[in-house]
C-alpha cells in the first residue's frame, strides 16, 4: 500500500486515554509516545510516519491514526468526525472514521480512520472539481458548521514559531491578518454559501479503485463556496500548478472564481495563512525558516509572482 493511500484518512476514537508522558516538543518520537498511549491495542512499533505537521499521521495496520500537535486541536478532531459521519450518510465519497470520537493522550487528540486502498493514479484538478460540485450541491447538515476561519490559526502558528522568526515578520502577518479579515467579512458572494471543504487541493483527493475520494476534513465549514475555488487559483499563481490543469478545474466545475471581484481578498487571506502556517515548523528546521522568509519577503514586496514551495 502506498504512502499516499495510507495518508488519506481522518480522525476517530472512543473514550479518553491519559498517560504520564511529559509535555515537550512535538517531534516524531513524542508523537510515537502519544500514539502508543492512545492506541495500546495497535502494533505501534510497526507504525509508519506519513506526515508531521498539524498532526502526526501514522499508518498502523489497516488504520491511519492522526495525533494532534496540541490539545487545542481536540474540538477540531471532534468536528472532523461529525463531518465524516454526515458525508457517509449523504453518500459522498470521503474518508470514513474507524471510531466515532477522538481518543486523547496527554491532552492531544488521537483519531482513527480506515486506511484507503492503493491509489490507481494521482489526483488531478478536474477530479477535485468533480467532488466540489457534489459537495457544493449539499444542503447544510443538521449540526452547526463553523465559518471558514482561514486566518484563525495565524496566532497559534506564530506562537509556536516563538523566537525562531523575526518579531517584525510576526507583527507584519498579524497586521495583514486583521486587514484581510475585515475585508473578507464584507464580501458579497457570487455562489450561494453552504458546506465547503476548506482546503480544496488535489492532494486532498485520493483516486482509489472506485474513483475519487475526498480526504482531510478538518477544515470543513459552512461559508462562501468561493473559498474552495480560490485555493486552485492561488496554486496556479504561487505553487506552479500548470495552466492547463487550472483550465481543466474551471471547465469541470463550471465557473472561474477569478471572475469574481472578491477573489483577490480571499486569495490574500489564504496567502497570509499559508505563510504563517510554515512558521510553526521554523524552530529547529532551517528549511522551514528559509521558506517562511521567502514567503514573507514576497508579501512585503507585493510580488505575486514569487514561487512558493510546498512544505
Amino acid at each position: 500500500m502506498s504512502r499516499r493511500a495510507a495518508i488519506a484518512a481522518g480522525t476517530g476514537g472512543t473514550g479518553a486515554v491519559t498517560d504520564a508522558v511529559e509535555s515537550t516538543a512535538f517531534t516524531e518520537p513524542r508523537a510515537r509516545e502519544l500514539l502508543a498511549a492512545a492506541v495500546p491495542e495497535a502494533p505501534v512499533a510497526d507504525a509508519s510516519l506519513l506526515a508531521l505537521g498539524e498532526n502526526a499521521v501514522f499508518a498502523v495496520g489497516g488504520l491511519v491514526v492522526k495525533v494532534g500537535r496540541d490539545a487545542s486541536l481536540l474540538e477540531r478532531a471532534r468536528h472532523e468526525l461529525r463531518v465524516a459521519a454526515w458525508l457517509a450518510e449523504r453518500g459522498v465519497p470521503a474518508v470514513r472514521a474507524a471510531e466515532p470520537a477522538p481518543r486523547t493522550a496527554a491532552g492531544h487528540p488521537v483519531t482513527l480512520w480506515h486506511r484507503l486502498p492503493e491509489a490507481v493514479r494521482p489526483a488531478g484538478a478536474a477530479d477535485l472539481a468533480g467532488l466540489l460540485r457534489v459537495l457544493h450541491a449539499l444542503p447544510a447538515p443538521d449540526f452547526a458548521l463553523p465559518r471558514r476561519e482561514l486566518l484563525g490559526g495565524v496566532e497559534r502558528w506564530l506562537r509556536l514559531a516563538g523566537d525562531a522568526i523575526d518579531p517584525a515578520d510576526a507583527a507584519y502577518l498579524r497586521e495583514r491578518r486583521d486587514g484581510f479579515a475585515a475585508q473578507a467579512a464584507a464580501l458579497t458572494p457570487h455562489l450561494p454559501p453552504g458546506p465547503i471543504h476548506g482546503d480544496a487541493l488535489p492532494r486532498n483527493v485520493h483516486i482509489g479503485p472506485d474513483g475519487p475520494v475526498l480526504v482531510d476534513l478538518e477544515t470543513f465549514s459552512g461559508d462562501l463556496r468561493e473559498h474552495d475555488l480560490v485555493v486552485l487559483a492561488l496554486s496556479k499563481d504561487r505553487y506552479g500548478l500548470p495552466s492547463d490543469a487550472y483550465d481543466a478545474f474551471v471547465q469541470a466545475y463550471g465557473w472561474d472564481v477569478r471572475e469574481w471581484e472578491g477573489c483577490a481578498v480571499l486569495r490574500g487571506a489564504r496567502e497570509t495563512a499559508s505563510c504563517a502556517w510554515v512558521a510553526q515548523h521554523a524552530p529547529g528546521n532551517g528549511a522551514a525558516r528559509a521558506e517562511f522568509s521567502r514567503r514573507v519577503a514576497s508579501l512585503r514586496e507585493g510580488d505575486a509572482a514569487v514561487r512558493w514551495y510546498p512544505f
